[in-house]
């Protein structure tokens, strides 16, 4: 594929720029690209230098490898399976089941099922640990997740998430009733300071924008059941951005600490095992058939047991 670099991007890295213009690679996927000699400029010339500054108008062609095969990782692990088609897939991912292989999780992941449901046939662009994966959710949050089979859909998808078109709605079971019921939440979140393992809401200019509108479903005894649309889809963004709000998801070991100490901890708070958190609803349009699509997930039978003893 080639980018252009334009007036916006001029001045940049060269892993930037070319982040900002391809949408289907991430920054750290084409700096990788970048350092194996997958990135050309003039005279196909491998530039391999991610921190580069870019000037408008140069041309850069970006070669993605074959992917190597993934057979072996394939494991038979049942897969909820809310639509299917020859170019992309949504399932409905329970919570404990983490998406990608990573360290600490080499296999028994999405990725693992979804190689041996699709018979290896996934998008290539995220590489071998990430083939098809467009999104993401939190290994201990539940719900809908959309992924590509082929390249074309993995970067029709891609361009949908960069411009805010995709439709995510979740569900989240907070402490305390919200004030305003309603809102929206504009921030910047990036890595905290205090602890590189957590996100944080940072002052403007630092991490990336983050936008959550959020209402008030249901009030329960102590707690809320709000439902947050996502205008972006940063890294924590409903956990960070509920607990910035004084109202962090019952069961959040990360986020909700401070939680416990403001609005007190009945028992069934306290035994929810995860962060009270549910990817409800997903819209998009299909990439190839250019279809409207959208999809509900029925909150599971954990947080309907919590939603239970919560009700006032």
């Amino acid at each position: 594929m080639t980018a252009v670099i334009d007036e916006a991007h001029s001045g940049a890295r060269l892993d930037k720029a070319l982040a900002g213009l391809v949408p289907s690679l991430s920054r750290e996927r084409l700096k990788a690209l970048i350092l194996e000699g997958h990135v050309t400029g003039k005279r196909g010339v491998a530039v391999r230098d991610p921190s580069a500054k870019v000037a408008s108008g140069q041309t850069f062609t970006i070669a993605l490898p074959e992917p190597v095969d993934a057979e072996a990782a394939a494991q038979d692990i049942p897969l909820a399976v809310v639509y299917e088609d020859a170019h992309l897939i949504v399932v409905d991912k329970p919570a404990g089941l983490v998406v990608h292989p990573a360290a600490g999780n080499l296999d028994g992941t999405l990725v693992n099922a979804l190689l041996h449901h699709c018979a290896g046939q996934l998008s290539g662009i995220g590489g071998v640990a990430r083939p098809g994966i467009v999104h993401r959710i939190d290994k201990d949050t539940s719900g809908l997740l959309v992924v590509a089979k082929s390249d074309t859909a993995h970067e029709g998808l891609a361009r949908q998430f960069k411009d805010h078109s995709i439709v995510r709605r979740y569900l989240a079971i907070v402490r305390g009733h919200p004030r305003p019921t309603s809102g929206t939440i504009d921030t910047w979140i990036g890595r905290s300071d205090r602890d590189r393992k957590k996100m944080a809401v940072q002052r403007e200019g630092r991490g990336k924008h983050a936008v959550t509108h959020y209402r008030t479903v249901e009030t329960l005894k102590g707690a809320a059941l709000v439902e947050c649309r996502l205008e972006t889809g940063r890294t924590h963004q409903v956990r960070v951005h509920m607990s910035h709000l004084g109202h962090p998801l019952i069961g959040d070991p990360v986020y909700g600490k401070a939680g416990r100490m403001k609005f007190g901890v009945g028992q069934a708070k306290e035994s929810f095992g995860r962060q009270a958190l549910h990817a409800a609803v997903l819209g998009f349009i299909h990439p190839i058939t250019q279809e409207k699509l959208a999809f509900e997930s029925a909150v599971p039978a954990d947080m309907q047991e919590l939603l239970s003893q919560l009700r006032v």
